[in-house]
């Protein structure tokens, strides 16, 4: 047996007359330069050997191939390509196979088209993700999987970036073999082995014939062309996977390849790219906090939740989802049958669409309990309040959670906006209370902001960001402040669109401008599917604080106080007729603000679209530099985090502060100066944003500095 090492990280050896090359680049055997330039060599080294028949690669590991290599995005990129590598594999004179376990994604699968055959095992995840970085594939995915597996499903694996298992895999054609046992190289061997004593040929998927019905495939390219500009909302790279796919078929599959590698480059260049790459590093480094690195989170194996409302319901079945027992408490048995009923209505939902079935759903009924009685929280080792948000009713219940629960019990509330650390100092164990931020519907909504309070033990923040994990949850953390990091900013761009509103702009044009931006809803349209009287009280819980000086926009007051709150009334700031879940304008709502503009002798103007914007972000941008200043958030990436998973900040332009890096931190400042001069109360410029403009840095610097800061604490910092 011949053992010939290739590169470190590619590996060939000779079993009898079949060349096994393996990749092993751990974690995951990205397609690294150094991998890249292995495979090629192997190929090569294969396709002139008398001795070799055939060819079967497979991957190290857990995987068969992850994908490319981000790291190496944005730099020079060395030779060979991987379309050459994939060009070379599939030019191989003798039977190249592709053994799959794991993933095979990105690069990885399209390795695997490149070969003549696939083998996939149980558990293996085939896809081209691409679209997810503001890409596409570019090394030869657009051409050869629609010839393999038909148009309409190559395009649709494209454009969602999904992952496809080895059934589907199967029942696509995109596999021609699925493996028996998990023995993924003993599977491949015996699979040569027996293509060889068939003499089976070598067999290029660019002969294929998933494109040879060309009207059809043109019918179905207009089809999913126009649903996906619909769709995509100004993204970029979709459309360019379809633009690709339609050169191959009108131009040949050589000429498609060209093109497809230069809209590939096309996309890397797009800001696009860069932005959904920094959310992509984002979500992976805002769990990653420092100070814990070390600390053993407690065990959560019973949870109480206190309140079977909308947010309380949410919360346990997030819970109930997690295989976790859960146990809720109301106030009197008809609350409590509500807060089952709630429960119950998200299940029955997916019972009726036929995503669960009803066994399923009464095995997870099965963990719940309810009571009216704080006693049945004595054994939980974690409880969360989700109550009305009021500090008196939440006082009451932290009291008789203290009294009640076993020693070393986490207290969690869900608030919004309330002190915690007021909370807190009301038990007797402020060691263990700690703010969990759900966000609305709390079952479905990715983010979960973990509050730290001032005296709050470090291994009850490392619980809860264990308890976000195994939630399936992004863990945000956040210190102490009236609204915390999301919130609160929400609280100062909201404002400026008020602003905008009463200068003379509409709200419909406000949220148009927003949508057309990338937002999947305008902040109108949010205000009323989330109910008005909840932003109605708000405002007036922080009545007695508010600085007389500032500006205050009554328009939302006028139609709280006619009971107008939104969708859950049938009219807000639009109408929704019979419970129409889309709302449309009402000139009712129009003649209210322009009844309170000359109320409040406003001068109105026309505002652009891009001014709107402009203004908005920059609201943004200055608050989040504030909340960075005073610690409330450590790291600009967790303001972004936060945004993208809570507030629907488009994710291709990768949050509020990456974005405000790519328009230039220069003239973000001096836009807010430009407004200053207008309300300079309103548009004071964040200490922050003026030293980083004045060094010359970026919110990026920042995202390393701040690694050493204790996340257990609220501190104010100056970066």
């Amino acid at each position: 047996m011949e053992v010939d090492t290739t590169t470190d990280r590619v590996t060939r050896e000779l079993r009898g007359a079949v060349m096994l090359i393996t990749v092993d680049n751990p974690p995951v055997n990205a397609l690294a330069n150094e991998v890249r330039r292995g495979l090629m060599a192997a190929v090569e080294a294969a396709d002139h050997d008398a001795a070799v028949q055939a060819v079967l690669i497979v991957g190290a590991g857990s995987h068969f191939i992850g994908g490319a290599d981000i790291r190496e995005f944005g730099k020079p990129r060395l030779p060979p390509s991987l379309p050459e590598v994939c060009d070379r594999i599939e030019a191989c004179r003798k039977p190249v196979v592709a053994a799959i376990h794991g993933a095979a994604l990105g690069g990885g699968l399209e390795v695997a088209l490149a070969a003549h055959y696939r083998l996939a095992v149980d558990g293996a995840k085939l896809g081209l993700p691409e679209v997810q970085l503001g890409l596409m594939p570019g090394a030869g995915g657009t051409q050869r999987l629609p010839r393999l597996i038909g148009v309409a499903p190559a395009l649709d694996i494209m454009l969602t970036g999904r992952h496809v298992g080895v059934a589907e895999a199967a029942k696509l054609g995109l596999v021609d073999r699925v493996g028996q046992s998990g023995d993924t190289l003993a599977e491949g061997l015996a699979y040569v082995h027996e293509l060889l004593a068939s003499h089976a040929p070598v067999r290029r998927v660019r002969d294929a014939k998933g494109l040879a019905d060309v009207d059809a495939v043109k019918a179905t390219l207009a089809t999913v062309r126009a649903e996906t500009a619909r769709k995509s909302k100004g993204l970029f790279s979709p459309l360019k996977i379809i633009e690709a796919v339609e050169a191959g078929l009108d131009r040949g599959i050589d000429e498609g390849m060209k093109i497809e590698r230069a809209l590939f480059l096309e996309c890397m260049e797009s800001p696009q790219r860069a932005g959904l790459i920094h959310a992509f590093f984002a979500e992976r480094e805002v769990s990653k906090m420092p100070g814990l690195e070390s600390v053993t989170p407690r065990k959560i194996e019973r949870v109480g939740v206190v309140g079977g409302g909308t947010m309380g319901a949410g919360i346990a079945v997030a819970l109930l989802d997690a295989g976790l027992p859960v146990t809720m408490v109301e106030r009197d048995a008809p609350s409590l049958e509500r807060g089952r009923a709630n429960v119950e209505k998200v299940y029955d939902g997916l019972v009726s669409k036929g995503r669960m079935t009803a066994e399923a759903k009464a095995a997870i009924m099965a963990r719940w309990s309810g009571s009216t009685q704080y006693e049945a929280l004595s054994n939980a080792d974690l409880v969360i309040e989700a109550v009305f948000e009021d500090m008196s009713v939440k006082d009451a219940v932290f009291s008789e959670l203290d009294r009640l629960c076993k020693p070393g019990a986490i207290l969690a509330t869900n608030t919004s906006y309330l002190n915690i650390d007021e909370i807190a100092a009301k038990t007797s164990r402020p060691a263990d209370v700690i703010g969990l931020h759900f966000f609305s519907p709390a079952n479905i909504m990715k983010l979960l902001e973990v509050v730290v309070p001032a005296k709050v033990s470090a291994d009850v923040v490392a619980t809860a960001f264990a308890l976000a994990k195994k939630l399936r949850k992004t863990a945000v953390r956040a210190g102490i402040c009236d609204g915390f990091i999301g919130n609160r900013i929400l609280g100062v761009y909201k404002t400026a669109a008020d602003h905008m509103m009463e200068d003379g702009a509409s709200p419909y044009q406000i949220d148009k401008a927003l949508r057309d931006f990338g937002y999947p809803m305008g902040p109108y349209q949010v205000s009323d599917l989330a109910g008005g009287d909840i932003g109605w009280a708000t405002r007036k819980r922080r009545a007695a604080t508010r600085d007389p000086r500032a500006r205050y926009v009554q328009i939302a007051d006028r139609l709280c106080e006619r009971g107008w709150f939104g969708q859950k009334t049938g009219r807000g700031f639009y109408l929704y007729p019979e419970g129409a879940r889309t709302g449309t304008p009402d000139p009712e709502v129009e003649a209210i603000i322009d009844a309170e503009r000359s109320r409040a002798g406003v001068s109105t103007r026309s505002l652009d679209d891009a001014e709107i914007v402009r203004r908005y972000l920059a609201a943004m941008i200055n608050e989040g530099a504030n909340v960075l200043h005073e610690g409330i958030a450590l790291r600009p990436l967790d303001i972004d985090v936060t945004f993208l998973y809570g507030y629907g900040f488009p994710r291709h332009r990768g949050g509020p502060m990456h974005y405000a890096d790519t328009v230039g931190l220069a003239k973000v400042l001096a836009d807010i100066r430009e407004f200053a001069k207008e309300d300079p109360l309103f548009w004071k410029p964040s200490p922050l944003l003026v030293e980083l403009v004045e060094r010359g840095a970026t919110f990026a610097s920042l995202n390393q500095t701040t690694q050493t800061q204790n996340p257990t604490q609220t501190q104010t910092q100056s970066a």
